[in-house]
């Protein structure tokens, strides 16, 4: 039997989901680490049934299993050319809790910040925090033993780990946990004439440890004990410091192997973890400043000596990259001048008098030492949160680098003893020089680990053998250190070459037999800690690879070309954030929880077929078209994405290539020219209503455009606000400021009301307001992918508006899809002559709220003006005023008037996005997506709160879902006039 009838025979008996096609195997191919491999298959177990029939069929046909969770692993841990298992989607639930003994069971897909959001309301947590934990998972913090910036306090995942339930090699499930020497002995014995697996095991590791010259080989070759972070191949050393091997104080415990073993010894199905009490409430960030990473250092071992939670170091790169970043830009608060290095030093204490204490006495060794410049005190949860989210998104902001030269994991994992780390360093960066490198210096330099980038780039084979250069040599020198390799982001296929050098052969070798023993058949994440093939093969990019330079519409420049904007996505994961633990990036991922739909999957195929493709048009493909269908094109991933892919323009470029070698769906046009269907309606709107909103009319048009059935469409105004603002809006020539209004296409024809009521709220506030001559804003056409004709429209309005709109004069517009475009698209859409007017004509237009709260600010408008009246209001984002703008202003303008308070829904994307909810095969999960958070919190909300939000879509999502009204702001202002 062939493979393929193999496999397909196996899915049929397989509850979960079974994946061989092209598309899922390369999202699986990579994970945030420089390494692809092509998996055979992807299996989503839906029980331990189904990982026990995995087992038996890699076994039978000599496969392997690669575990994988989140996958933001940077050592390559879950690529391989095996089946890949995702416990993500099924083994997600929290099973038991122990408030009293403070302990939790799960399984292991389920996400560190979800478990401690559960965890909240009975003061405790799990201490580990890594830097991914708004998506990493419990079983993946198991496998690589995660520890985070508070390892300081609450030591790896390791060290909370109690009990672990795992399927070994032979599909025999296995209890693991704290043993007595009577118990371990108990294990050794065999109750039957052939011992089991299990049995094997427990002989095996003692008859190992027993030998001394196993036991001084451990003691003399492993990392520093006082050194703990030390992940470096298996935890021998633990498991040699028990009372079964004469140690007073510690029993023996499986758990301490298999965490940090990386799914290469058996499969995890459950955890029990305990769980400590929540931090004391006051707590502070003092942001010490330096001016060069050598005084950091030294400034370290000063804060080490007050106890901290945590110290982290960002260095000056990392400092710089983030002004670049729309969302970390906000983050930099804190921040004087231009510094070579700042330590984030945190302290949590019962009062806030304890930790002030502290700091002034910390500020004053500092300076007694000349150590630093500036020690601002961060408090509040909400600033406190925005610093440690710039420390976060270091890995991000890193692929921001222009070009193909990056900041490489390759020794970012290093940890020796904190004590010796400037002496570590210095020679680091001698071996760096020898090399003409320069480096990243970040993270957790309070435990002596920080995460070292060089630069460098993996398309060229002279940059690919220095990653193996510098490899090697920083392994000698963390050896001279008796430091360990790993210090939290585990071996995988980037370290694992070196873990004789860092052992010894001894050790090396009883890994092996480690490794045979437990998994005879090595079909368990094989090729990882042992047998590991040399770090600089299995890359992501092909030697000495050329990229191919592309045609497009947008200008893609800035990136070097649309391929190298797709490799801006690293795999760090930021987009499988939850609707629980993330704002409003891939909405169609926090519906579905599906990896397809996340921008780290769009971009690993955009990048594949756009770089590897012999075809004339390498975006005619059915499999990226299916991919990037439930794109919303939100533009979240634009500022939340810590590496700023822009998903929205990637998939409105393919799309338009992609029409242009299969033809233009009539639906798709259809939508693209509804602006010029409306103007057609508009002759006799009361004729265009009647036909869409009949019962049994209207419903046989949608189905034949193929519209949801379920979806009211929208009507169409008895006039235009081009001929209402013609006939009454032009009669009284204002003498205050002048501002020129955008009649976009959803305000001209269908909110109509909406426009009116703004052009005379603007006016009653004593401004001017001219409707210039333009176009539509061509949002229409690029949501559809009709980036050419968009193209046309951007040109021409931004020849129309770039002589009279500018500082003193702006353009305010009220739709924020149609606004927005000249702040984002128009810029890349311009022609090379109108590039410069582009920029300029974007910097001046304005939503309407950040208008109105200018104004305010400069007491223009007063508080006078508006009534007394109390009104609460709850208001939803539109998503590009959150990506492209801000929020804040909506908040601020709805709480001006004296009584009034206004307060943001908790809300991602509302799920319309445009024409994307009214689409038939889409109207489901964009109703999905409402649901999570936005319509649940309208329900609840107060009949007498107002609901108000900027976006038509928004709006019209928010009555079809509740049978609520929303209001435009300004609408809401307009009522509030006196």
């Amino acid at each position: 039997m062939q493979t393929s009838d193999k496999f397909q025979v196996f899915s049929e008996s397989f509850e979960g989901e079974f994946h061989r096609d092209q598309s899922t195997r390369l999202f699986y191919a990579t994970d945030a680490s420089a390494y692809k491999v092509l998996p055979l298959a992807v299996a989503y177990p839906k029980n331990d049934s189904d990982i026990k029939k995995l087992i038996q069929f890699a076994n039978r046909e000599k496969l392997s299993l690669i575990p994988r969770a989140a996958g933001t692993s940077l050592a390559g841990q879950v690529v391989g050319d095996g089946i890949v298992v995702d416990i993500s989607r099924h083994f997600t639930k929290i099973i038991e809790l122990s408030i009293e003994e403070k302990w939790v069971r799960v399984q292991p897909g389920v996400i560190l910040d979800e478990l401690n959001l559960y965890l909240k309301e009975f003061n405790l947590f799990f201490g580990p925090e890594t830097s991914t934990a708004s998506r990493c998972m419990m079983g993946g913090m198991l496998g690589n033993n995660s520890c985070g910036s508070h390892s300081l306090i609450y030591g790896s995942t390791r060290d909370h780990t109690l009990e672990v339930k795992t399927l070994l090699s032979d599909g025999s499930q296995v209890r693991f946990s704290a043993l007595s020497d009577t118990e371990f002995h108990e294990k050794c014995r065999s109750k039957q004439l052939k011992p089991s697996l299990e049995t094997k095991i427990y002989q095996h590791i003692r008859e190992s440890l027993e030998k001394p010259e196993i036991q001084n080989a451990i003691r003399q070759e492993f990392p520093d004990t006082k050194n703990h972070r030390r992940n470096t191949g298996y935890a021998l050393d633990l498991l040699l410091d028990t009372t079964l091997f004469d140690s007073p104080y510690k029993i023996f415990n499986f758990c301490n192997l298999l965490a940090g073993s990386e799914g290469t010894l058996a499969f995890t199905t459950e955890i029990k973890l305990s769980l400590v009490p929540t931090p004391p409430k006051e707590q502070a960030l003092i942001c010490a400043h330096y001016s060069s990473l050598e005084d950091a250092m030294q400034g370290n071992l000063i804060a080490l000596k007050y106890k901290p939670g945590a110290v982290e170091l960002m260095d000056d790169t990392i400092l710089k990259l983030s002004e670049g970043n729309s969302l970390q830009a906000q983050n930099r608060f804190f921040i004087k001048d231009q510094p070579g290095a700042i330590l984030i030093i945190e302290f949590a204490r019962e009062t806030q008098d304890e930790i002030n204490e502290i700091a002034r006495a910390m500020e004053a060794e500092f300076k007694q030492n000349q150590l630093g410049y500036h020690y601002p005190i961060v408090t509040g949860t909400d600033n406190i949160k925005r610093v440690w989210d710039l420390r976060k998104s270091a890995l991000g902001v890193l692929s921001n680098l222009q070009g193909d030269a990056k900041p490489v994991s390759v020794i970012e994992d290093t940890s020796v003893l904190p004590e010796v780390l400037p002496d570590y360093i210095a020679e680091f960066k001698g071996l760096l020089e020898k090399h003409d490198l320069s480096c990243v210096f970040h993270a957790h330099i309070g435990s002596g680990e920080i995460h070292l980038r060089p630069i460098l780039d993996l398309k060229k084979d002279i940059d690919r053998d220095k990653f193996h250069s510098i490899a090697l040599e920083t392994a000698k020198l963390v050896k001279k250190y008796k430091g360990s390799l790993s210090g939290e982001h585990g071996d995988g296929r980037l370290r694992g070459e070196f873990i004789p050098l860092m052992v010894g052969d001894t050790i090396y070798n009883l890994f092996k037999e480690i490794k045979a023993v437990w998994d005879p058949n090595n079909i368990f994440n094989p090729n990882k800690i042992v047998n590991t093939p040399k770090m600089n093969t299995h890359l992501r990019y092909h030697n000495n690879q050329e990229t191919k330079e592309l045609k497009t519409y947008f200008d893609f420049s800035a990136d070097s070309g649309i391929i190298r904007a797709t490799e801006r996505c690293n795999g760090s994961g930021d987009c499988r954030n939850t609707h629980l633990t993330g704002k409003a990036m891939c909405p169609s991922y926090q519906a579905s929880l599906d990896e397809k739909n996340t921008t780290r999957a769009r971009a690993n195929l955009l990048r594949e077929f756009l770089s590897y493709s012999e075809a004339k048009n390498p975006f005619n493909s059915k499999e990226l078209y299916e991919v990037l269908d439930l794109c919303l094109s939100c533009k979240a991933c634009k500022s939340e994405c810590p590496s700023n892919v822009d998903m929205a323009k990637l998939k409105a470029e393919f799309l338009q290539h992609y029409y242009q070698s299969n033809g233009v769906p009539l639906r798709t046009r259809l939508i693209a020219n509804i602006t010029k269907i409306n103007q057609m309606g508009s002759l006799a709107p009361g004729l265009y209503n009647y036909f869409n909103q009949h019962p049994k009319l209207g419903s046989l048009i949608k189905k034949q455009l193929g519209f949801a059935e379920e979806r009211s469409i929208p009507k169409l105004h008895q006039t235009t606000l081009r001929k209402w603002y013609k006939k009454k809006g032009k009669r009284i020539k204002d003498k205050g400021k002048k501002v020129y209004f955008f009649a976009d296409e959803f305000t001209n024809f269908n909110d109509t009301d909406t426009g009116i009521k703004a052009i005379q709220l603007l006016k009653k506030l004593g401004y001017e307001v001219i409707i210039p001559k333009h176009l539509e804003s061509g949002r229409t056409y690029l949501s559809k992918g009709l980036v050419k004709q968009a193209q046309s429209i951007a040109n021409k309005n931004i020849k129309l508006l770039k002589d009279i709109v500018g500082k003193k004069t702006p353009l305010v517009g009220i739709e924020p899809s149609a606004l927005l475009t000249f702040r984002d698209e128009y810029k890349d859409l311009a022609n090379k002559d109108l590039k410069t007017s582009a920029v300029e004509l974007s910097k001046n237009c304005l939503m309407i709220e950040e208008f109105l709260w200018q104004e305010m600010q400069a007491g223009r408008i007063k508080k006078e003006q508006f009534t007394n009246e109390t009104k609460e209001v709850r208001f939803h984002g539109h998503c590009y005023q959150k990506s492209l703008a801000s929020t804040l202003p909506v908040k601020e303008i709805l709480s001006f008037p004296k009584n009034y308070s206004a307060s943001e829904i908790d809300s991602g994307c509302c799920g319309m996005a445009g024409s994307f909810g009214f689409e038939a095969e889409h109207y489901q999960i964009s109703m999905q997506i409402a649901e999570l958070k936005l319509l649940p919190a309208v329900r609840d909300a107060k009949p007498t709160t107002l609901l108000a939000a900027s976006g038509t879509s928004c709006r019209h999502q928010i009555k079809d879902g509740s049978q609520r009204e929303a209001l435009h702001p300004v609408e809401v202002l307009f009522d509030a006039l006196v």
